[in-house]
């Protein structure tokens, strides 16, 4: 009897090491890097021969009583795009992630930085936290017809205002620039204990991602067609 494969889904991230997270959970993983056109190609390529497409990772809180490492399922994106996510897939997430706070989510490419941008964000639409990748994973899942979820991790608190070396600090492919990061710090090296502030909030992000995605079966538990 012959094999039949499974579409793959699609796991969205900005950065490879996020997409370490989702390693051997049957998915395959696409980092937006700093280059939002080369994501937006490739998705438009994969998407049709997917099942769904899952904005994954880290983001930014825009809520102020939202928590470092609390997690978040969206359930509607605004922004770049607008439209709610897959009703099966939160469900699904939900059952592998039953502490997460659900909301919507904003996202436009845009590099929330200061508190300042966030409050104002805030102030305008009831997202929880923005990423800069969901509006062009949820593009191409609905230029494909297929489910669009989003399931990320709060890395940084709506009154932080981040580091100048983090806005330089990604690869187009999704790498990690060190040499710009050097460089922001030699420029500006006030920042030091900031910056290191802010990896330590992506690291507990990091760490909760890990520890919901122990509890799963292994994969991502969505239904694959």
């Amino acid at each position: 009897m012959g094999h039949v494969s499974e579409k793959p889904v699609i796991a969205v991230t900005g950065t490879l090491r996020e997409g370490d997270l989702v390693k051997g959970l049957g998915v395959t993983v696409l980092a937006g890097g700093s280059d939002p056109e080369r994501l937006r190609r490739e998705l438009a390529e994969m998407a049709p021969h997917a099942a769904g497409i899952i904005s994954f990772g880290m983001a930014g809180a825009i809520d102020r009583h939202l928590k470092l490492g609390d997690m978040i399922i969206g359930t509607r994106l605004i922004g770049g795009f607008t439209g709610d996510c897959d009703a099966a897939w939160i469900a699904a997430l939900k059952v592998m992630v039953p502490k997460a706070k659900l909301g919507a989510m904003h996202a436009d490419g845009r590099f929330f930085a200061d508190h300042r941008s966030k409050s104002e964000r805030a102030g305008r639409s009831a997202a929880l936290a923005v990423d800069m990748e969901s509006h062009i994973a949820a593009q191409a899942a609905a230029d494909a017809g297929i489910p669009f979820a989003i399931l990320r991790s709060i890395s940084d608190l709506s009154e932080v205002n981040l580091p100048p070396a983090i806005a330089v600090a990604m690869k187009p492919d999704g790498g990690v620039n060190y040499g710009a990061v050097i460089g922001s710090i030699l420029k500006q090296p006030g920042q030091l204990p900031h910056l290191m502030g802010t990896v330590s909030g992506f690291a507990k992000a990091y760490g909760q991602f890990g520890k919901a995605l122990k509890k799963s079966d292994g994969r991502l538990g969505f239904d694959r067609r």
